[in-house]
């Protein structure tokens, strides 16, 4: 099975399991119903694919090697809440169930299952997301406009081209008009409570980010610095 499969202009869904077989199963189980599957055999590696890639919705096992389930999961609703996720396990007590929809989880499926009772599941939960969202759903500030069902933002009509984290960082700033963001707080919601380094990386992200949207990086009027405290959109 490759990492990504074919037609990618359907439903993404990523499959993290660490079972050579389990995985290969769900992953054919979840193309032959039409999605674009990715597959991902640990945690880690799932969580770098999330960080460069939009996905309608994550199969996740809770038993993985690094980085397991229940913490990636508890990561992943840390930075945005779109991605559905449905967990599978072979934990099967109450409290295990619990704990996995407190983490974040939209679902919560017990091992052994059949592969047809996962597709339904899939199929239900992004069904429920449609039902839910508005198709037209988008962040507005003057001359830009962020699509978060696409991941896609325009300034003036034109499509910016935005990394990962310049994508999150926008869309946080929008969701937020006139807060004021610290350093910590911004590494905290963008990259993750777990991240280690200098946060002068949000500095630079920063000025990147002014660069792609603003008139004139070096006077900025959306993206502005409050001396002493952070930054603020708008």
């Amino acid at each position: 099975m490759s990492e990504t499969a074919a037609k990618p202009g359907n439903q993404r869904v990523l499959v993290v399991e660490d079972n050579d077989t389990i995985r290969e199963l769900l992953a054919e189980a979840l193309q032959m119903e039409g999605y674009s599957v990715n597959v991902a055999t640990n945690g880690l590696s799932a969580w770098e694919l999330l960080q460069r890639e939009p996905f309608a919705l994550v199969v996740l096992d809770v038993m993985l090697p690094g980085l397991n389930g229940l913490d990636l999961c508890r990561q992943l609703r840390q930075q945005q809440a779109q991605t559905l996720v449905l967990m599978v396990s072979a934990r099967d007590t109450e409290t295990d169930r619990v704990l996995g929809l407190e983490v974040g989880a939209d679902d919560y499926l017990i091992k052994p299952f059949g592969m047809r009772e996962l597709v339904a599941r899939c199929r239900a939960l992004l069904r429920r997301q449609r039902q839910e969202k508005p198709e037209a759903t988008h962040l507005a500030w003057r001359d830009l406009n962020l699509y978060p069902s696409e991941c896609r933002i325009t300034r003036a009509g034109e499509e910016l081209r935005l990394s990962p984290k310049e994508y999150k960082l926008l869309e946080l700033f929008m969701n937020h008009p006139k807060r004021v963001w610290s350093r910590e707080q911004l590494i905290e919601q963008v990259w993750g409570i777990d991240y280690i380094g200098d946060s002068k990386t949000v500095d630079v992200h920063i000025r990147w980010l002014r660069e792609k949207i603003e008139d004139d990086a070096s006077k900025p009027t959306k993206l502005i610095t409050v001396r002493g405290f952070g930054y603020r959109f708008g």
